[in-house]
């Protein structure tokens, strides 16, 4: 009697960038937990679930892991805080509104955030690569912000010169900046709602716009 020819097990492989990202965030898991120090090729490799060669595959040190992973969490939050202010649904103004509104909630807030900020902070003032990440995603938020700002001013009749918009785009920038630190570092003290009712007003009042009372209904 023949045997019936045995079926080959069938699998699939996962595409390298997922690979990546996953790994990304499993290191991004591991320090905030448990801080940078914490975060070994071991400790990594067993929160993703993979061998540490793997990671030694996709990643030429731990060191260049953490600092790809740092650049993947702040795309993640740039992201979601410019998904609004990319479309063209709404006035500028809205748009700009929704800026702010995503910039102070979650997922953008939150403990796990500002703990990646703390254990990240301490590396960026000591190594290059680490700090060049955190200039480039800097920089990127700050032009988001500009540009939805430049927008909204041109929209109520104000065309602000180069030097006067890049000083609101610097002065709400500072505001967003210590509201996020302060409603992610002691959530209990006020609830989101009015923190973004406080960053709506305080940027109201730096650039004149009518920020209060809007609602861009971009899902």
């Amino acid at each position: 009697m023949t045997k019936a020819p045995e079926k080959r097990r069938s699998y699939r492989r996962e595409h390298p960038d997922k690979r990546r990202v996953e790994l990304m965030e499993a290191t991004l898991r591991v320090i905030a937990s448990r801080g940078v120090e914490a975060a070994s090729v071991r400790a990594i490799s067993s929160e993703a679930g993979v061998t540490p060669g793997l990671i030694r595959h996709y990643f030429a040190s731990k060191e260049d892991l953490v600092c790809a992973a740092y650049a993947h969490h702040m795309t993640v939050m740039q992201r979601a805080s410019s998904k609004a202010s990319d479309t063209e649904r709404g006035s500028a103004v809205e748009r700009l509104a929704e800026f702010i509104r995503r910039t102070l909630s979650p997922p953008v807030t939150g403990a796990q955030e500002v703990q990646l900020w703390a254990a990240f902070i301490e590396k960026i003032g000591r190594e290059p690569a680490m700090r060049q990440v955190h200039l480039e995603s800097y920089r990127d938020f700050r032009l988001q912000l500009e540009t939805v700002l430049r927008a909204a001013l041109l929209e109520a009749d104000h065309t602000p010169s180069q030097i006067e918009l890049t000083r609101l785009t610097f002065a709400c920038n500072a505001v967003l900046d210590g509201l996020w630190l302060e409603s992610s570092a002691l959530p209990d003290i006020l609830p989101t709602d009015e923190v973004v009712q406080i960053g709506l007003q305080s940027v109201s009042r730096l650039t004149g716009l009518p920020l209060l009372n809007t609602r861009n209904d971009t899902p």
